[in-house]
């Protein structure tokens, strides 16, 4: 971790990008923070669970150029994570795959410095729209995306995660000029229509 650039700041966390040999402090950064695996997989974090998020790629016919894992730090301890790929599906459209922070700051108002980093920067690096995916019941989640100015777009039924089978609600955020009628007209798979 000490040898890599810092990708942005966010007050007093550092944002870098995650390296092979972060999986270990990746896995325990899981396994301490458990809460969000067994709301979403029905079980803690599996043994290896790091790589497999090293290791998840989208499927060929969901093209993007770049992922990036980032770490956040605080006094060289990672307190927390995001996956993030650019031009998902389509140009100018950046999604956040996965996004958590450690379960000893929720509530402190961090995970907004975080995410207002992160979308700055995604911002900077080219994103026009920011997608993602929020489980339904993950009230904690779907109030934070919200506040965050994010809009659903549609409801994808069936979607397994582990042990469990969710409802996702797809949500989206423009920014500058851009629409959601416009990231629609690029995204057809996020219309409320599309099965």
């Amino acid at each position: 971790m000490q040898g890599r650039h810092i990708l942005f700041t966010a007050n007093h966390f550092e944002a870098r990008e995650l390296a092979d040999e972060d999986i270990p402090a990746l896995q325990q950064f899981y396994e301490e923070n458990a809460a969000y695996f067994i709301l979403a997989n029905g079980m803690p974090a599996r043994d290896d669970e790091a790589q497999r998020e090293f290791d998840d790629l989208p499927p060929p016919e969901m093209p993007f150029n770049r992922r990036f894992l980032i770490g956040f730090y605080k006094n060289s301890q990672l307190v927390g994570m995001a996956t993030v790929l650019s031009d998902f599906l389509a140009a100018q459209v950046w999604q956040i795959s996965f996004f958590i922070i450690s379960t000893s700051l929720h509530g402190s108002g961090s995970a907004r410095d975080m995410y207002g980093a992160l979308e700055h920067w995604m911002e900077c690096n080219g994103a026009q729209w920011i997608r993602l995916g929020v489980i339904i019941g993950n009230h904690r989640a779907e109030h934070f995306w919200e506040k965050c100015g994010y809009v659903e777009t549609r409801k994808r039924s069936g979607v397994i995660f582990g042990n469990r089978i969710h409802t996702l609600r797809v949500m989206a955020k423009p920014f500058n000029y851009a629409t959601i009628d416009q990231y629609l007209t690029l995204v057809l798979r996020d219309r409320p229509e599309t099965p």
